[in-house]
């Protein structure tokens, strides 16, 4: 199903737009401009077209102008009237800009000497025009149906001076002129949607923000190629317009997404599956740099959590990763969403966890994935769904890794003994000695009643006896006490789902507030 459209195009360095058409397909976003393309006859030039117009003792040449050199723009047609001298020649179009008038050429000219040459050109003017194919918008030309003969004439009022040139100059003739027909052989031209670009979407990605800025666009965003091409900035004439395209758009990315997961599955074994993959935004940490984010592709297959500077296209491609996490150890944390009512929600999702965050830069769709030694990576998406999805495959992939390992067992110490701490997804909790391998003490999940740490490398993890009913307290020491943590966390998680998936469903605060969005 193809999606079609008309938009502006925002040029950032003349600070102009431009009016443009969209053609979605499945696999290529294209872009259109209009130009008059020649349809039958000999095509002397195709870019230039001269014309001669005889003028009407009512209606006079038949057309009405804008621009001029004073407002940086050639003159140009901005409305032809039906079935007056410009529209009967079949060879003139709104969006014309006129190049000569009677062999004067009037490119550099203001708008007051094109009007003053033409209404003084006599009964007979020859104009020489070229479709202006990047017309600013604030011209406001009427887009029009192709083909010189529809009805051009347009309600949208512009800051310009539009001059119209449908009544009498200064004409000696007092009979009726004949009418400004097409001759049998000349050349027949008309206006068409001519594709100038096409992005594919396979591996897109969308952004809706000012280059080095945390500013959002408004009713606009840029679509970028694997290969770095860019539609430019595409501005929407209202917001809902850039929400419908904005969506549409990124379906047939994440369908063309899906599409390359299947592919790289068929190449890998059951337990190494992609389960989720897409390009997102990552905040660079450091001094002064809260809104500057850099485009970063993430990916979760297998055991591991990966971070790319470009999408893995080859099985090669996945060593090449720029960091690589186990799942097990590595803890998804909401920050933003932005809400219908416009306020923000901060959700916490972390058990015994503390970690700080500046977050005074205004992007919603923020996330982030803590990682072992207490540093993490914080990342923000494009959109409200992206979210909801990127949490439920984190969930997805980590429960998935949980089950088949079955099992982590980290190094550890008390009080001068190297002991061995296993978390173990059907038994629970074991510390035995790393020498003897007697066990110390075990305990399940649903023993753990609370924990806590110092933010180093100690944590104090509170159970309780089944018999005594008693609170035992164990203290053990890690040299990467975050991993370990973010473990026991992946693992009661795990169990919970496997238990209970309804309730690990309904703690889903980014699903549970933008599929209504």
């Amino acid at each position: 199903q193809t999606k079609t459209g008309v938009a502006l195009l925002y040029d950032e360095v003349s600070e102009n737009a431009y009016d443009i058409r969209l053609k979605l397909t499945k696999e290529v976003l294209t872009i259109q401009k209009q130009d008059v393309v020649c349809v039958s006859g000999s095509d002397h030039s195709a870019n230039h077209r001269t014309v001669t117009l005889r003028r009407q003792p009512v209606g006079g040449l038949g057309l009405s102008i804008k621009g001029g050199a004073e407002h940086k723009v050639p003159v140009v047609i901005s409305k032809i009237f039906k079935d007056q001298a410009a529209d009967q020649t079949g060879m003139l179009f709104i969006g014309d800009a006129i190049i000569q008038v009677n062999g004067i050429n009037v490119e550099s000219a203001t708008h007051e000497e094109v009007v003053h040459l033409l209404r003084n050109a006599g009964d007979e003017v020859t104009i020489t025009v070229q479709y202006l194919r990047e017309a600013p918008s604030f011209l406001k030309l009427p887009l029009g149906s192709p083909g010189p003969s529809s009805d051009h004439s347009s309600g949208a009022s512009s800051p310009l001076f539009d001059s119209g040139l449908h009544l009498n100059g200064n004409s000696s003739n007092t009979a009726p002129s004949s009418p400004s027909s097409p001759i049998a052989n000349e050349p027949k031209y008309e206006k068409h949607w001519l594709d100038t670009l096409s992005v594919p979407l396979s591996m897109a990605r969308i952004s809706r923000y000012k280059a080095g800025t945390g500013k959002l666009r408004s009713n606009a965003f840029e679509v970028l190629a694997l290969d770095g091409i860019s539609t430019g900035i595409l501005q929407f004439y209202t917001a809902q317009e850039s929400a419908d395209w904005l969506r549409a758009i990124s379906t047939n990315i994440s369908d063309l997404t899906l599409q390359n997961m299947k592919m790289a599955n068929k190449c890998c074994s059951p337990s190494d599956q992609v389960i989720h993959m897409g390009w997102v935004n990552e905040r660079l940490e450091g001094t002064d740099s809260s809104q500057l984010y850099k485009c970063k592709f993430l990916a979760l297959k297998g055991s591991s959590f990966y971070i790319f500077s470009t999408p893995p296209v080859s099985t090669l491609d996945w060593v090449r990763a720029e960091k690589i996490y186990n799942l097990c150890e590595v803890l998804f944390k909401i920050h933003k969403l932005w809400l219908a009512d416009d306020c923000w929600l901060q959700a916490n999702l972390y058990l015994g966890i503390h970690q700080d965050f500046d977050l005074e830069d205004q992007r919603p769709y923020c996330f982030s994935v803590m990682v072992g030694h207490g540093k993490s990576h914080y990342f923000n998406v494009e959109m409200g769904s992206e979210l909801a999805v990127w949490e439920k495959s984190f969930q997805r992939a980590i429960f998935l890794e949980v089950q088949r390992t079955g099992s982590k067992t980290y190094m550890c110490s008390w009080q001068g003994d190297t002991l061995c701490f296993t978390v173990d997804f059907a038994l629970g909790f074991t510390c035995f000695d790393s020498k003897t391998k007697n066990v110390l003490w075990k305990f399940k999940f649903s023993q753990l009643k609370g924990s806590s740490d110092d933010g180093k490398t100690r944590v104090k993890l509170l159970f309780q006896n089944l018999d005594t009913k008693q609170i035992e307290t164990k203290e053990l020491e890690f040299q990467d006490l975050t991993a370990v943590l973010h473990c026991i966390h992946s693992f009661i998680a795990a169990k919970v789902a496997s238990v209970d998936p309804v309730f690990i469903d309904s703690q889903s605060i980014a699903r549970k507030y933008m599929y209504n969005n």
